[in-house]
């Protein structure tokens, strides 16, 4: 019983002496200035780091806008990181905890951690090695394995991917093995056209050939005039032209419907429309006889 009545009359002593709040008081406040000057400087950082590269923009030695933005969001990324590592060091030192054998036994945990966290480092490693070579960089369109869209980040460990339909794709880096970058190349937008066998072919091809002449001057994300390559199959019930066009990157879904829209159009102001199936039916008269066939739409 008198040693809990000990230890009460120190807790009391301690807890009710003037000296211990004014020190945990000095604390909490040196702890709230360490945290907001660390959310000043990291975005104070951000901006040199955002301006530096706007200043890159008006010189004549520069790489490639994708991998600009790639850094720099991976700068600002490794910006945070270091500010958040140091703020904690200090607020550990203010609490009175010994950071110097606290980092000490913390190598040596790390150490046999870092066997178990072995995917942690691949991805990493995985992270630089994309940013280094370029594989794919921030506001691609790509596709990591089933999934596909664009990049919106590039960390340190992670990779974000939007798709098409607004889903936000969170991989790691170690586990992107094989990408498919439809961003830094030109991409080849391919149409077939379709028309009746009744149809007359030579004036089909030669009025789609002088529409696709003058679509390079009215859209400029075309490369080259688009080129028809002729008959590309032939069913039972139409005949399939098929037109390729080499765009810049992305825009071959944009060109395919233009060029759909101008050829359906043109072929329509020459007589040539659309094939639709057809459905014959024939019937016997009174006298045994075959009857005429009357063919309806």
């Amino acid at each position: 019983m008198k040693y809990y009545e000990t230890i009460r009359d120190r807790f009391s002593e301690h807890f009710f002496n003037e000296d211990t709040w004014v020190i945990i008081g000095q604390g909490m406040v040196k702890i709230l200035l360490i945290i907001v000057i660390a959310g000043f400087v990291i975005k104070i950082g951000k901006t040199i780091i955002r301006k530096f590269f706007e200043m890159r923009e008006r010189s004549p030695l520069r790489v490639s806008e994708r991998r600009e933005a790639t850094i720099l969001r991976l700068l600002q990324n490794i910006l945070t990181y270091a500010v958040y590592f140091i703020t904690f060091i200090m607020v550990l030192e203010i609490m009175g905890i010994k950071v110097g054998a606290l980092l000490a036994g913390a190598g040596i945990v790390g150490l046999a951690v870092g066997f178990g966290a072995q995917s942690l480092v691949k991805d990493i490693i995985t992270g630089f090695f994309i940013i280094l070579e370029d594989q794919f960089s921030v506001g691609d369109y790509v596709r990591v394995g089933q999934f596909e869209g664009e990049v919106l980040e590039i960390g340190l460990r992670t990779t974000k991917i939007k798709s098409a339909t607004g889903e936000l794709h969170v991989l790691p880096n170690g586990s992107i093995i094989e990408v498919t970058n439809f961003s830094i190349l030109n991409s080849v937008a391919v149409v077939d056209v379709s028309i009746p066998h009744d149809s007359d072919l030579e004036l089909a091809e030669n009025v789609i050939k002088e529409l696709l002449q003058g679509m390079p001057e009215r859209y400029e994300d075309m490369v080259n005039p688009p080129e028809l390559l002729g008959i590309q199959t032939i069913t039972a019930t139409e005949i399939v032209l098929r037109v390729l066009s080499e765009v810049h990157p992305m825009r071959h879904w944009y060109i395919g419907r233009v060029l759909r829209k101008e050829i359906l159009a043109v072929l329509a102001e020459n007589g040539i429309e659309i094939p639709v199936p057809r459905m014959v039916m024939s019937s016997l008269n009174d006298r045994g006889n075959k009857g005429q066939a009357q063919k309806s739409n």
